[in-house]
């Protein structure tokens, strides 16, 4: 997932702690240099827009969504 205002690693933590809270997310990394978040989750316990409207909500806009 490709998102906008990350910049910095307390975006990175904000992120990654929003999403490691929500059920059926196994792993988050945030990678800073090309603000992208990969999610590995359990398509039966949460939906990638669900997971796309959490870091919205956070502040750091989704840009694009690749399977």
């Amino acid at each position: 997932m490709e998102l906008e205002n990350v910049t910095c690693p307390s975006c990175a933590k904000k992120i990654q702690d929003a999403l490691r809270e929500t059920s059926g997310v196994d792993e988050v990394s945030v990678l800073l240099n090309t603000s992208r978040v990969r999610v590995n989750y359990n398509e039966n316990l949460v939906r990638k827009n669900k997971i796309a409207e959490i870091v919205t909500k956070l502040g750091y806009p989704v840009l694009n969504i690749k399977e």
